[in-house]
């Protein structure tokens, strides 16, 4: 059975249809918030859902699904997502950010070139690499509350490296004997 056409109801005050047309052309917002926006002004121009789930390259049922939310006395706010369920997360996107900014940084117990050689690190008791234990501690320092596991877990889905790239070089030692690798 075919359901009944399905549109947007009309803007309620100018500065409603001004928002979504304009969240519509945007380039800088989320995607699946223009996507929504496209929808609604696509919708008041006339589309029919069957046109906007072509056009959008969706399935019908998610135009619905906004059209009805729309419609249904929330206007704008409708278009937002759902809270999730589960435990919100403990750091925030901020905490987050400065973690990985920490990994991204010369630790403070490295070595520093200057004009004339290697100048004695500002901190010489402090790490001279980082590992998972020190940038946990650096974040803590700074009032982060974070587990070394939880670093790891960030550090890994933002793809940041914390770790020194291993350099091989064959030795100048005359005694030196590489590994046979076909053993």
């Amino acid at each position: 059975m075919a359901r009944p056409p399905l549109y947007a109801r009309p803007p309620t005050e100018p500065a409603e249809e001004r928002t979504l047309r304009r969240l519509a052309s945007a380039r800088h917002a989320p995607a699946s918030l223009i996507q929504r926006a496209r929808i609604i002004t696509a919708s008041w121009d006339g589309a029919t859902v069957a046109d906007l789930a072509d056009r959008l390259g969706c399935h019908p049922k998610t135009v619905y699904k906004w059209l009805h939310r729309f419609n249904a006395a929330q206007g704008i706010d409708g278009l937002a997502d759902l809270p999730r369920p589960g435990v919100p997360r403990r750091l925030t996107e901020h905490e987050r950010g400065r973690i990985i900014q920490l990994a991204r940084t010369q630790p403070p117990g490295r070595l520093q070139h200057g004009g004339e050689g290697l100048l004695a690190p500002a901190q010489p008791e402090a790490p001279a690499h980082w590992t998972l234990d020190a940038l946990a501690q650096a974040a803590q320092a700074e009032g982060i509350r974070v587990g070394r596991s939880q670093v790891r877990r960030i550090l890994l889905s933002e793809g940041t490296r914390w770790r020194r790239t291993r350099s091989w070089t064959t030795s100048t030692d005359p005694e030196f004997v590489p590994k046979d690798s076909h053993a």
